[in-house]
C-alpha cells in the first residue's frame, strides 16, 4: 500500500485496528454511502481528527482494512506443485470473495477508484497490484521448479484469475463457485 504521509503523532496500533474494524463493521451495516468518518470515530472510540490525520478518505480506511484482510485470509502456499499452490490460493481467494461484506467493499472501492483518480492510484497499488504480486509468487515459484506451462503467460494468469473475480463481482453478480476453481486450475496448469 502506498503510505500517505500525514502530519501528527505516530499511529497507535490499537487505535488503527479499532478504526479498521469499525469501518468494516459499519460498511456492512449501513453500506458505503452511509459510512462516515464520524461513524468510524464513534464506533472505534477515536477522534475524527485521528482518522483524518491517518487516512485521506473513508475509502482509504476501507482499502487498508480490505488489503489486510486479504493478506491474512489468502495465503501464498507452497504445496509442492503449481496446480496445488494455485488451487489453495484460488480456494482462499474465492472464499473471501464470496463474503457479502467483502463483496460490498470491493464494489464500493472499485467505483470510488473510477471516479477519484488519486484514490484509483492508491487502490491499484494498495490492493490490485498487491494481490497480483501475491499470485506472482506462486507463478515465479512454479517457473523456478520447471512446473509452469509456457501458456498462458504469467501476466495473463493474473488477468484470468482476477478478471473472473471482478467480472462476477461487478458485472454479472453471479456467485463465484468452486467449479470455477477446477476450471481455472485446469486451464492455467494444463492439467486434466
Amino acid at each position: 500500500m502506498i503510505p500517505v504521509t500525514r502530519p501528527g503523532r505516530k499511529r497507535s496500533e490499537e487505535s488503527r485496528q479499532a478504526i479498521l474494524t469499525a469501518a468494516a463493521e459499519l460498511v456492512a451495516e449501513v453500506g458505503y454511502a452511509g459510512l462516515s468518518i464520524e461513524g468510524m470515530a464513534a464506533r472505534s472510540g477515536t477522534g475524527k481528527q485521528t482518522i483524518y490525520r491517518w487516512w485521506p478518505s473513508k475509502a482509504d480506511v476501507l482499502l487498508e482494512a480490505l488489503a489486510e484482510k486479504a493478506d491474512l485470509h489468502i495465503p501464498i502456499p507452497d504445496e509442492g506443485s503449481y496446480a496445488a499452490d494455485l488451487r489453495a490460493f484460488l480456494t482462499a481467494s474465492f472464499a473471501l470473495g464470496r463474503t457479502p461484506q467483502v463483496i460490498a467493499v470491493l464494489r464500493a472501492l472499485m467505483a470510488e477508484a473510477q471516479i477519484n483518480p488519486e484514490f484509483g492510484v492508491r487502490f491499484r497499488a494498495g490492493f490490485l497490484h498487491r494481490r497480483r504480486d501475491a499470485l506472482g509468487v506462486l507463478v515465479d515459484r512454479a517457473r523456478a521448479r520447471g512446473d509452469l506451462p509456457p501458456v498462458p503467460r504469467p501476466a495473463t494468469v493474473a488477468d484470468l484469475v482476477f478478471g473472473l473475480i471482478w467480472y462476477r463481482v461487478l458485472a454479472t453478480r453471479d456467485p463465484i463457485d468452486d467449479d470455477q476453481i477446477d476450471e481455472l486450475v485446469t486451464l492455467l496448469t494444463g492439467a486434466d
